[in-house]
């Protein structure tokens, strides 16, 4: 467990994504793991955390509404950098009993609803593994939306029980990004060829149109701006 200080010391060191990302292999060995939605981001810390740990481990949810791209990319990258990937599953019993209630699309019926469907689907799994971990490593940037512009590059996790949490290019643009993986010659999902800057989940996520903020295609159906499926809640 580190204090608030503690933290900020160590921020105050860090100056590149791959200081933290050395810092954090180094301080928690196989207790830390990446979480991959495979997005432009993470197509970007994988590379990143490669170069530093070759055996570092990677994780994704599959919440069994994905999009054939995300499953087509997931096999790329772990062909090419030899991951095996712990893919988290949700409870069967519970999805089961939620479409059996609710319906298969109730996510489109209430905010309610789609908080339920992202709960059981993504976040129960999530903190499955967090729970076994003293640290994982995320692709958050600061300017994705208001929640997200509060964090650090390290940051304690207080939702998932003050384990330590590694955004390593939290102050990257999207350009940034863009940029890494066409100079690095990156895997990445092809929906972000189909005007897809934000992936999530198949029937929640649509193209954003030209002018739209970057995560506009997510759950375009809700008025809130500032919407989050719960993984990256700070409270």
């Amino acid at each position: 467990m580190y204090t608030q200080e503690e933290i900020d010391n160590v921020n105050a060191k860090l100056k590149t994504p791959t200081d933290a990302l050395k810092w954090a292999y180094e301080t928690f060995g196989d207790k830390i793991a990446k979480a991959s939605s495979f997005g432009a981001e993470d197509s970007v810390v994988t590379d990143m955390i490669i170069k530093i740990n070759p055996k570092a481990r990677f994780f994704t949810l599959d919440t069994g509404r994905l999009n054939q791209e995300t499953y087509d990319v997931m096999d790329t990258i772990s062909k090419k950098y030899k991951i095996k990937f712990e893919v988290l599953f949700p409870d069967r019993d519970a999805v089961e009993e939620m479409v059996r209630e609710k319906g298969i699309n109730l996510f489109y019926e209430s905010v309610e609803n789609r908080k339920l469907c992202c709960e059981i689907r993504k976040v129960r799994p999530l903190n499955r593994i967090l729970s076994t971990l003293d640290a994982w490593v995320t692709g958050l940037r600061r300017d994705q939306n208001e929640n997200r512009s509060k964090s650090s590059m390290v940051e304690i996790d207080h939702l998932h029980g003050g384990i330590i949490k590694i955004n390593p290019i939290i102050d990257w643009s999207w350009e940034n990004v863009m940029s890494y993986i066409k100079d690095h010659e990156l895997p990445y999902n092809k929906l972000l060829d189909k005007n897809y800057p934000s992936i999530g989940c198949e029937p929640c996520t649509r193209p954003v149109k030209p002018g739209e903020d970057l995560r506009a295609g997510r759950w375009w159906w809700e008025s809130d701006t500032h919407k989050e499926c719960g993984l990256h809640i700070k409270h």
